[in-house]
């Protein structure tokens, strides 16, 4: 009997000295850089820093900034006879004409007048736009929230995409159909207009000029530039999803180093538990911080009134 006592009383003790130094350290993350052992033992942790997470896809973005300004400025001086309206500089003219149709302002100064410039106009407002919906994608915590696991479930976002991209190809379509049939458009000054104003473009040079036009015009114009903003705001989701998967993907499955250990065992006593353990993944993961976990000891230590490191049933109704 009084070993057994003193078993129990020896448990109580190690679980008090567990909370206690757990609460301590609540803080502790799974890799501390500081430590020089860690970059012998410890295979890199994913670069879940925003500024350190966002400098590859900020590189990325200029790459893309610069082919884009560099082919179009190009193509456009190669057709600068095909371009109407006021003109300076050759290069000059044709840097803003690619600016001004990225941003989709639109002056209206400088217009496509054939075939070929108008669908090279086509082709770059389009491009312009997916590199813009790009950039401001460096805003979000990309890789780093949890927001977008609790918004969405599995496949739902590619099922979006799927959905928008199947109605902008259908409402593009229709727009294309309408002004070629009823406004005797051709059919590519129809797909230029169409993607003139469905991007807010709006060059001004190829509209709908009819009644009957104008009405169908009135909810068209409001579908076609609603669908698109949808298209590559789920484009820009699409892609963090897939990034966050892997990401997740590669938390999971990494291998654990002598310093993982270190940093998971809370308590210091060379054993990392299931809850140790389950706590280390949820930080690496960033479901939780160390803030988290130190309210929820705290609110622990307020429901442990005998300070045993477990929760009894005469806990709850000392408490109560």
């Amino acid at each position: 009997m009084m070993k057994q006592w003193k078993c129990k009383e020896d448990q109580n003790a190690i679980a008090r000295r567990r909370f206690s130094q757990t609460k301590s350290a609540s803080s502790a993350h799974y890799y501390d850089p500081s430590k020089p052992n860690n970059h012998d033992h410890n295979p890199s942790p994913p670069l879940h820093n925003d500024v350190l997470n966002n400098r590859p896809i900020l590189l990325h973005v200029f790459l893309a900034l610069a082919l884009y300004l560099g082919v179009g400025t190009i193509c456009f001086v190669l057709i600068r006879s095909q371009l109407d309206g006021k003109k300076t500089n050759d290069v000059v003219d044709a840097l803003y004409f690619c600016i001004v149709t990225m941003t989709t302002v639109g002056y209206g100064d400088l217009v496509p007048a054939t075939t070929l410039a108008k669908l090279l106009s086509c082709l770059f407002v389009l491009t312009g736009m997916a590199l813009v919906a790009k950039a401001f994608h460096l805003r979000d915590k990309a890789i780093t929230t949890a927001d977008i696991l609790k918004e969405v479930e599995t496949n739902k976002i590619e099922y979006k995409f799927v959905t928008a991209s199947i109605l902008l190809v259908l409402l593009m379509t229709l727009g294309t159909l309408f002004l070629t049939l009823h406004e005797e458009l051709s059919l590519i000054d129809a797909l230029y207009c169409v993607c003139a104003t469905i991007t807010t473009l709006g060059y001004g040079d190829e509209s709908f000029a009819t009644a009957r036009g104008r009405m169908f015009a009135v909810i068209w114009i409001l579908s076609g530039t609603i669908c698109l903003a949808q298209f590559f705001f789920y484009l820009t989701e699409l892609y963090t999803e897939r990034k966050r998967r892997s990401w997740l993907k590669w938390v999971l499955d990494r291998k654990l180093a002598f310093a993982d250990i270190e940093a998971a065992d809370l308590d210091n006593d060379n054993i990392v538990s299931a809850a140790e353990f389950i706590v280390m993944k949820l930080k690496e993961m960033e479901k939780i911080t160390g803030e988290d976990v130190t309210v929820l000891l705290e609110c622990f230590r307020n429901l442990d009134v005998d300070e045993s490191g477990t929760l009894t049933a005469a806990d709850v109704i000392n408490t109560a």
